[in-house]
């Protein structure tokens, strides 16, 4: 190891799930400037460098096992906003929760969401996040304006969709391996209220859940469907959607208190009782296959078709609701698998998927569907269809079963024309990558990382795990 580097700066860090971790010296820059200093020094001792944002990723996205991380939490300064126009610029550390906070009361909303408000902007940019509206507003990628970026060769660009386009493409969605966002200017949508109207109703079936999905996506702003991954025979996929819409201009009459950072804060109290923050103990007992299948067994039956108007932070930011949920998957921590599917194939695929993986005794303890559209981005996992997220309790004796199952899925997802996503799945091969993204596509991202990272000091375990030697 090199002993250049201080030892105190040696931390273990882990993925969100806590199902992957590995050491690795680790620097929070407090501002651009020092971000160039670490490159440099990285350089002359060999070392290689990872970026790091809210560590929000599911797999091995911001890891870097001996080498150096930059945690860019610190560099979060929001650079201007402008009410009028809804122009928003700001550095990479700033979350979606800085950013909503600043725009929400002046009437706008970011245009593209995750399901947790703590991710950063550089961490949601350099994976090219979807949200619940991916078929109505696509990726956030699509609604940046220009982004400022450092290489690790010391130049500093300004890349937008019609100046150096194709760097515009590869560094959004290119998982932080060609440069370091250091100035982004985010369009953000206009919206009239604090509040979505939001309906929910049950679906029985697989079926019924995909042709639901499909029906409701032209009336529909946000889109996003709970699947039981425990239920099978007639009830195979089996679950609950929920629409939410915008609300017009006056429909709201207390619009100026609603759109407030104070009415949008998530309350820190289940029924105003119990601290949410000990929740996730009282989860762990349940996070078994017996448990998870009683417990989805009973949200399937209450499940009733209701209407309600719901706060946009409510609705949006589910996983952070309850504090720290994924402890409650205990020490081994969990995976998540997301694959894209065209909607010519998904229904044989899911069925495919669910199928296998509770024959395997591996069901998947949640599962989220979405409806989403493709986009221009070099590195892209979007396809006319649908995607399919499942999370999986990882245990020392189901480790191994599960990659394998894992990557048998990715083989079935290939056969159908799917593609993957690069902060989620930690089973993706090289040959995979290649398969979904083409070998042009391969050749193209290898070319840009040679141009903007010569000596390739920005590498992650995710990047030498999809892009080493097929």
């Amino acid at each position: 190891m090199n002993t250049a580097l201080p030892y105190e700066k040696l931390t273990l860090l882990e993925n969100y799930g806590h199902s992957l971790r590995a050491p690795a010296y680790l620097y929070q820059p407090a501002q651009v400037d020092e971000i160039g200093d670490i490159f440099r020094f990285a350089k002359q001792n060999g070392l290689t460098v990872t970026l790091r944002g809210a560590g929000r990723s599911y797999n091995d996205a911001a890891l870097n096992g001996g080498g150096i991380v930059l945690d860019l939490r610190p560099v979060n300064r929001i650079l201007a906003w402008d009410p009028a126009t809804g122009l928003l610029q700001a550095e990479p550390g700033v979350t979606l929760q800085q950013v909503w906070q600043t725009v929400l009361p002046d009437g706008w909303w970011p245009p593209v969401v995750s399901g947790t408000m703590f991710t950063t902007l550089g961490g949601c940019l350099g994976m090219n996040i979807h949200g619940k509206n991916n078929f109505r507003m696509g990726t956030l990628g699509e609604h940046v304006m220009e982004f400022a970026i450092l290489l690790p060769t010391g130049a500093t660009l300004t890349c937008s969709p019609k100046k150096n386009g194709d760097l515009f493409r590869a560094n959004i969605g290119g998982m932080g391996m060609l440069g370091v966002f250091t100035s982004i200017t985010l369009q953000m949508k206009r919206v009239h209220s604090g509040l979505l109207q939001v309906e929910a109703w049950n679906v029985p079936d697989i079926k019924t859940h995909l042709h639901e999905l499909e029906a409701r996506q032209d009336e529909a702003d946000y889109l996003v469907g709970w699947m039981d991954c425990t239920a099978s025979g007639q009830g195979l996929g089996r679950g609950q959607l929920h629409q939410a819409n915008y609300l017009s201009e006056g429909a709201d009459p207390d619009a100026r208190r609603t759109m407030q950072v104070g009415y949008q804060t998530l309350p820190a109290r289940f029924f105003g009782l119990l601290p949410k923050s000990i929740l996730h103990h009282c989860m762990a007992p349940f996070m078994n296959d017996l448990g998870v299948r009683i417990t989805n067994t009973v949200k399937y039956l209450i499940g009733r078709h209701k209407s309600y108007r719901q706060p946009h932070t409510a609705f949006h930011f589910l996983l952070d609701y309850i504090p720290d949920w994924e402890l409650a998957y205990g020490r081994g921590g969990l995976i998540q698998y997301q694959s894209f599917i065209p909607k010519e194939t998904a229904l044989e695929i899911w069925t495919e998927m669910l199928g296998l993986s509770q024959r395997r005794g591996l069901p998947s303890y949640l599962g989220v569907t979405k409806r989403h559209r493709p986009d221009n981005f070099l590195l892209t996992h979007a396809v006319d269809g649908y995607s399919l997220a499942l999370d999986f309790k990882v245990t020392a004796g189901k480790r191994a079963r599960l990659a394998a199952m894992l990557q048998e899925f990715d083989r079935i997802a290939l056969e159908a024309g799917g593609r993957f996503y690069f902060a989620k799945n930690s089973e993706t091969t090289p040959e995979t990558a290649v398969r979904f993204l083409g070998e042009e596509t391969v050749a193209k991202f290898r070319s840009l990382k040679k141009r903007c990272d010569p000596h390739n000091l920005l590498e992650s375990d995710l990047y030498r795990r999809v892009f080493g030697d097929a």
